[in-house]
């Protein structure tokens, strides 16, 4: 679920950023302010993404060792009922 939401996010500030570059190319501002400010945002974006990708590269490191854990006592509990079987 919180991926989901994290993938949401990321595609937000993404069309969000698209959205803002359009907008600044028919706002009626000299060019180079227009440049300013679209270099401005792009930074932000940018670091809001690398941000949203290293919560979800977080989140899948998380994941794993928790799957890694369960695949752990699975074969633990499997070994006890083999010794258990073989007596």
């Amino acid at each position: 679920m919180a991926q989901d939401n994290t993938g949401k996010m990321v595609w937000f500030v993404a069309g969000a950023a698209v959205g803002a570059a359009i907008a600044l190319l028919y706002a009626p501002q000299a060019g180079e302010d227009t440049r300013r400010y679209i270099s401005r945002h792009a930074r932000r974006s940018s670091a809001a993404v690398a941000d949203a990708g290293r919560d979800l590269f977080d989140k899948g490191r998380d994941l794993y060792e928790k799957g890694r854990r369960v695949a752990d006592d699975a074969a633990e509990l499997f070994e006890r009922g083999r010794r258990i079987v073989q007596g």
